[in-house]
């Protein structure tokens, strides 16, 4: 008899469903479904596959207020973000409806090369065949959609695993696309744990893999993946600058949202502020006002900013890391304790890199403010981090601007807002710990497909 897992809401510990986790069979068997759909989903054409997508965005915008409410039960993040999430899932599909209209090759110019004379050549793009993803909690619409609809845009069906404490919203995903028109198999989700992602990812029936998640699951599933397309976006511990010649007004605006959005339980939430020497103490103490005034609670009311983390284990790390930093030192400015899921934003201050809270990924509502005085100190300070995400730059200065896109290691350099900043089209992903590949639809698609080169001898 399968196993059968609670779902609980983060906030109060109450069940809202029990789902069905997949056994290994049941891997299988979705698996074996992708694949006997493989060829149906290759063989739409450009505009129902558009179609499909374009419709399953007007769907998502019809339930706009189900889906929140959903979200923000299953993974405690408070409605006011949950509601932005949906707005976000619909461009998202939308962008990988467009994209779908205009997947194309392009010629290839083969008579520059002696042996080319008399031929033609040009290329066009296939779908890769089926892709297994993989999602965290975070996200549970935007981030499952950043995998689901650039595979339907490519022509390829996907087997979907996401996070075993959030896959109320993913199943309800695949309601919307067989509504939208997906032909069968085009979408499979498995639910469950490590063991559940093992099986799906070792399948050799498995053209690709795509994952979101940690470094640590990532390296074991390069292992699995052998001969195989991959495409991994992992953590960070985002670091913005803040010049002397800086907006700090706007600054601590957008670094109080990019830090605690979500208790800071996103890859790109920011971790690590570093202030010039000259305007640190007038942002010290407008951050900490800021930080202070935001409201802790039930996700499901309208004023809430913060609510609970993930879960117990989440929670209790976070704060043994911090407590962790102030015995070695660290100065507490705001914040600091909490009570079970509900950790307090939480803002430090004499840190040192060694700390966990600076060179580890917290995932949780704590920021470490840190003075610099010259620029390239700062560049330097944030390019040390094992990660690689994303990264703000606030000032006004040009020169300042290009130093920073040139030197920071990074998959984007934010000038004037803070790391946390996405939307949905752009190129999004890491260097070094932070993964590879890039996601955002256009960028997605490339992966999901492969290139498939023709040539015509025109002298036969």
């Amino acid at each position: 008899m399968a196993n059968e897992m609670q779902i609980l809401n983060p906030y109060d510990g109450s069940v809202i469903a029990t789902v069905r986790e997949s056994s290994e069979q049941d891997v299988r068997d979705a698996v074996g479904r992708a694949v006997a759909a493989a060829p149906v989903m290759a063989a739409l054409p450009a505009y129902q596959r558009s179609a499909i997508l374009d419709k399953a965005a007007t769907l998502i915008e019809a339930q706009a207020d189900d889906l929140a409410r959903l979200m923000a039960r299953e993974s405690g993040k408070p409605l006011k973000y949950a509601r932005g999430e949906v707005s976000r899932g619909v461009e998202t599909f939308r962008f990988a409806a467009d994209e779908a209209s205009r997947l194309h090759g392009e010629t290839v110019p083969l008579d520059a090369a002696r042996g080319g004379v008399g031929k033609f050549g040009y290329y066009i793009r296939v779908p890769v065949g089926v892709v297994a993803a993989i999602t965290p909690f975070n996200f549970p619409l935007n981030l499952v959609g950043h995998k689901v609809a650039p595979a339907v845009a490519a022509g390829c069906p996907i087997v979907l695993k996401p996070a075993p404490a959030t896959p109320l919203t993913t199943l309800r995903l695949q309601e919307i696309m067989r509504e939208a028109g997906l032909p069968d198999g085009g979408m499979e989700v498995v639910i469950g744990g490590a063991d559940v992602g093992e099986w799906m990812t070792t399948d050799p029936r498995v053209a690709m893999i795509t994952f979101t998640g940690s470094p640590g699951v990532a390296r074991a599933i390069s292992r699995n993946a052998g001969l195989r397309r991959l495409t991994l976006e992992l953590g960070g511990n985002a670091a913005t600058i803040v010049a002397e010649d800086a907006n700090v007004d706007h600054a601590i605006s957008r670094n109080v949202m990019g830090g605690f959005a979500y208790s800071g339980q996103t890859c790109i939430s920011v971790q690590r502020i570093y202030v010039h020497t000259s305007r640190y103490d007038e942002f010290k103490h407008k951050y900490a006002v800021a930080v202070q005034a935001l409201t802790l609670g039930d996700p499901l009311d309208e004023s809430t900013d913060i609510g609970p983390v993930i879960n117990d284990t989440a929670a209790e790390r976070i704060q043994a890391w911090v407590a962790e930093a102030v015995r070695d030192g660290a100065r507490l400015l705001v914040g600091g304790n909490g009570q079970g899921r509900m950790v307090r934003p939480t803002v430090l201050e004499n840190v040192e890199e060694r700390m966990k809270v600076m060179c580890e990924e917290v995932f949780g509502p704590v920021v470490s403010l840190v003075p610099y005085d010259a620029f390239e100190q700062a560049l330097a300070a944030v390019d040390e981090s094992p990660y690689g995400l994303q990264a703000g730059v606030y000032t006004r200065d040009l020169d300042k601007v290009m130093r920073a896109t040139q030197r920071l290691n990074v998959g984007g350099v934010i000038i004037n807002d803070v790391p946390t900043f996405r939307v949905d089209q752009m190129p999004y992903g890491g260097n070094k710990n932070s993964g590879v590949g890039r996601e955002g639809p256009r960028y997605a698609i490339e992966d999901m497909t492969t290139l498939r080169l023709v040539v015509i001898n025109t002298g036969v």
